[in-house]
């Protein structure tokens, strides 16, 4: 018994219409809202005028598509397409070749996990280095922090930077901060240009290592031992963006970087949260130079670092705080497991991939 009324939605195979350089990961598609549907005889009535839908492939079997209200802005660097879009579920999102980066609706969720575990867990954290992270919205949150004197942040596109900095408010002040130099780069040999030691923090807000994508050697033993590690202050903490976590696709990479990291650094701890825009819960590793912290730490204190080293406290921050960390780094059975038995060390010569494709090989 559906009832009187059933929602649904069709998205007739006749009327989609791919866009240039989605690299068959994503595609627009017209559809039309199926509202009404007769209890009796079960046949459907179309109701209202067509509606725009973007569909994105997950894995090789499993798409999901959402609802676009409009498409705001878009423009093509050297590197990939730049579109901001109006969704339904999420807002204003961030998609590059087709594929979401950040969403309006949740990437303070996103963003908060990746930036302040590292910078809280940090006695005094002034000199900060980002790998990526051009969309801006890593860079605001590491610049709430009050002790942070110097951020640099690396991309290497400058038409995402230039196109992120005027579409997307939140990011605008950001940019400006006289604290933050922007470097349009490759973060990895800018990275290996700077001094040894001269960062307390280092951020790895990258694109997800993909096949023939830029970035896996990004996520190496090598790119960490001999640069990140280096790099980092006596004391200094790095944390990366890991990829999926969730039950069914954390061993992709997410297991694999905790592995690699552990294999350079005394300390790493993995953490994961659901993020609704990614359709699965996203990971995070934290790695520790020094053996000596001391870990976990209490949620009281983290409350009250956040309350007294960010501009603004704790009404800074919409989704982070001591409980909330206890929650993210309270991994489940299947994924304790998976860490625990995890045996691929990720290297230049055995690298692992998330399904998804590249858009422009970089060599380094």
């Amino acid at each position: 018994d559906f009832g009187r009324v059933l929602s649904a939605s069709s998205v007739p195979r006749s009327r989609s219409r791919s866009q240039k350089g989605f690299k068959g990961r994503s595609r627009y598609a017209w559809g039309y809202c199926i509202r009404a549907m007769s209890k009796e005889n079960g046949s459907a009535t179309l109701m209202g005028a067509k509606r725009l839908w973007l569909e994105e492939e997950i894995q090789d079997d499993l798409k999901w598509i959402y609802s676009v209200k409009s498409i705001l802005h878009t423009e093509v660097s050297d590197f990939q397409d730049v579109e901001l879009l109006e969704t339904g579920p999420f807002g204003k999102v961030l998609l590059l070749d087709g594929k979401l980066q950040s969403a309006e609706a949740d990437e303070r969720v996103y963003h908060e996990c990746l930036v302040h575990p590292a910078l809280l867990h940090h006695p005094n954290p002034k000199k900060v280095f980002i790998c990526g992270g051009g969309e801006g919205s890593t860079a605001r949150e590491v610049l709430k922090h009050k002790s942070v004197e110097k951020v640099v942040m690396v991309d290497i596109d400058k038409v995402v930077c230039d196109f992120c900095e005027k579409h997307l408010e939140d990011n605008a002040a950001t940019f400006k901060d006289p604290r933050l130099e922007l470097i349009i780069d490759d973060a990895k040999a800018q990275l290996e240009n700077q001094q040894d030691g001269a960062f307390d923090v280092i951020i790895g807000d990258l694109a997800d290592p993909v096949f023939g994508g830029p970035c896996y050697q990004l996520y190496t033993q090598e790119f960490y031992e001999s640069i990140v590690k280096a790099k980092l202050a006596p004391g200094g903490i790095f944390v990366t963006q890991s990829g999926p976590a969730g039950v069914l696709a954390h061993t992709e990479v997410f297991t694999p970087i905790n592995k690699t990291l552990a294999s350079v650094f005394p300390k790493v701890v993995p953490y994961l949260q659901h993020i609704p825009s990614f359709a699965d819960c996203w990971g995070w590793n934290m790695a520790f130079k020094s053996a000596e912290v001391a870990l976990p730490l209490p949620e009281g204190e983290l409350d009250a670092r956040i309350q007294d080293r960010l501009s603004g406290g704790a009404d800074s921050l919409k989704f982070m705080d001591g409980v909330s960390w206890t929650g993210v780094t309270a991994l489940n059975k299947i994924v304790r497991a998976s860490v625990e038995n995890e045996q691929h060390v990720l290297t230049v010569a055995s690298p692992k991939f998330i399904h998804g494709k590249g858009v422009k090989q970089v060599d380094f």
